[in-house]
C-alpha cells in the first residue's frame, strides 16, 4: 500500500502480514480522494475513520493536510501499527483509539465534518454504522462515506448522495444538510 497524494506521497504502508485487514486498494483509495477533493476543504476538516485497520485512509487524509483525525479500531496490532507508522511519518494531528466502534459511537459526543467507515463486509451490525453515525456524529454539512459490498444499498436512506463503485468497493456518500439552528 502507498499514499498516493498530497505531502506523504509515494511513502509505502508496510503493515504486519497478521493484521485481520482488507485494506481499500489504491485505485479504489485514489479515486475517492479525487472525488472528495472536490467537496471538502481538507485543511479545516476534522474527520473520523472507523474500523482503521492499518490507518490506510487515516494517512491518506493526513497527507492531504487534514486538520485532525481520529482513527478507531478493536485490533491492538492494529493500532500499535498505525502508532508506529504515526511516529515514523512525523505526523502530530493522527490519534488513534483502540475500541470497538460500537462502543466508541455509544459513548464519544464528538461531531465531525467527515466520517469514513470500512465495516467487514459480513458483519452482523453492519447497517448500524450508518444509522448511528448519521444520528449524532456529523456536523451539519458533514459528509460520510461507508465502504461497503455491492449487497447493500443506502439509495432510500434521507441522507443519501451518491454511491461509486470500484472493482468490489463501493462508496456510499451521505451528507448531513441540517443547519446548525436545526440540531438545536
Amino acid at each position: 500500500m502507498r499514499i498516493v497524494s498530497g505531502t506523504l506521497r509515494g511513502r509505502r504502508l508496510n503493515p504486519p502480514m497478521n493484521l485481520p485487514v482488507r485494506p481499500t486498494t489504491d485505485f479504489a483509495k485514489e479515486s475517492l480522494f479525487n472525488i472528495l477533493r472536490n467537496k471538502i476543504d481538507f485543511e479545516e476538516c476534522s474527520a473520523l475513520d472507523l474500523f482503521c485497520g492499518t490507518g490506510n485512509i487515516s494517512f491518506e487524509f493526513v497527507s492531504r493536510g487534514i486538520k485532525s483525525i481520529t482513527s478507531v479500531d478493536i485490533n491492538p496490532k492494529c493500532i500499535a501499527f498505525i502508532n508506529q507508522t504515526k511516529e515514523k511519518f512525523k505526523v502530530d494531528n493522527l490519534y488513534a483509539l483502540r475500541s470497538d466502534v460500537f462502543v466508541y459511537l455509544g459513548r464519544s459526543k464528538m461531531q465531525y465534518d467527515v466520517v469514513f467507515a470500512d465495516p467487514p463486509y459480513d458483519m452482523d451490525k453492519f447497517d448500524l454504522v450508518a444509522d448511528l453515525v448519521l444520528k449524532s456524529f456529523l456536523k451539519p454539512g458533514g459528509l460520510f462515506i461507508l465502504e461497503h459490498s455491492k449487497e447493500h444499498s443506502y439509495t432510500d436512506n434521507p441522507y443519501f448522495v451518491e454511491q461509486r463503485h470500484y472493482g468490489k468497493v463501493n462508496f456510499t456518500f451521505f451528507r448531513n444538510e441540517q443547519k446548525e439552528e436545526d440540531q438545536q
